[in-house]
């Protein structure tokens, strides 16, 4: 319709579009006990400040048994030398292309659970289905993945960053 008036072309209009500086991962070590076991959590605790935290609304959390098992419910470096490469590799996946952001690693009770904060649920879950199926997996997992905008998941971590 401008252009039949005054000879110009309309603006397009563009999706609304946010810019987000994914921030360089910064980690800290927590220890705690959880049912008299000992808990050893890797945080990426450059997320504590992280804004706009509704854009990764989505939690995800993979949790991978271990096999071998030394004192109170850790893995044997045998075992971690069989199930870290194939972490590093998941993150490495789950992060590409800044669909989700590390948050935090624990080892606890025989178990390997690593969580990220995602941006497209159905690319995390899709990419995670095809490892399950195609049994790209050293040792079993499982996973699970629900919205929580408000990061309320993610909370008890950060108040445990000593500042």
């Amino acid at each position: 319709m401008l252009k039949k008036l005054f000879g110009k072309s309309e603006p397009e209009l563009k999706e609304s579009e946010v810019r987000v500086v994914i921030p360089e991962e910064e980690f800290g070590v927590l220890e705690w006990k959880e049912e008299d076991l000992p808990c050893i959590g890797v945080l990426n605790s450059a997320l504590k400040d992280f804004e706009p935290k509704k854009i990764f609304s989505w939690h995800l959390s993979v949790i991978i048994d271990y096999e071998e098992l030394i004192d109170n419910g850790m893995p044997s470096q045998e075992e971690r030398d069989i199930v870290d490469p194939f972490c590093d590799k998941l993150d490495e996946e789950i992060k590409a292309g800044g669909n989700a952001l590390f948050l935090i690693r624990e080892t606890w009770n025989g178990t390997r659970r690593m969580v990220w904060r995602v941006y497209d649920p159905e690319i995390a879950d899709a990419h995670l289905k095809y490892i399950l199926e195609h049994h790209r997996y050293p040792r079993q997992f499982d996973y699970h993945m629900e919205q929580d905008v408000d990061w309320e998941q993610a909370k008890w971590y950060f108040n445990q960053i000593k500042t």
